[in-house]
């Protein structure tokens, strides 16, 4: 069962990634040890793409490991 847009923005919050607001239904995500922005369309309500849950988890993952480094 796909999560929800809500649920991986929670994570991204949770890891320390601040929202910027894009155009429409998009946000937009960054954090200092992320490089670049991560993209995040949809309402809370919808449910996520594969492609979705797979970014985010690996943004997570990327700042996890840049945050242990330090």
């Amino acid at each position: 069962m796909p999560q929800k847009i809500r649920d991986l923005k929670k994570k991204l919050r949770q890891i320390g990634f601040v929202e910027v607001p894009g155009k429409g239904s998009h946000t937009n995500w960054i954090h200092r040890f992320y490089q670049g922005k991560l993209t995040i369309s949809g309402k809370a309500n919808d449910d996520a793409k594969p492609y979705q849950e797979k970014a985010v988890n690996q943004a997570i993952m990327e700042v996890q490991s840049k945050n242990h480094d330090e």
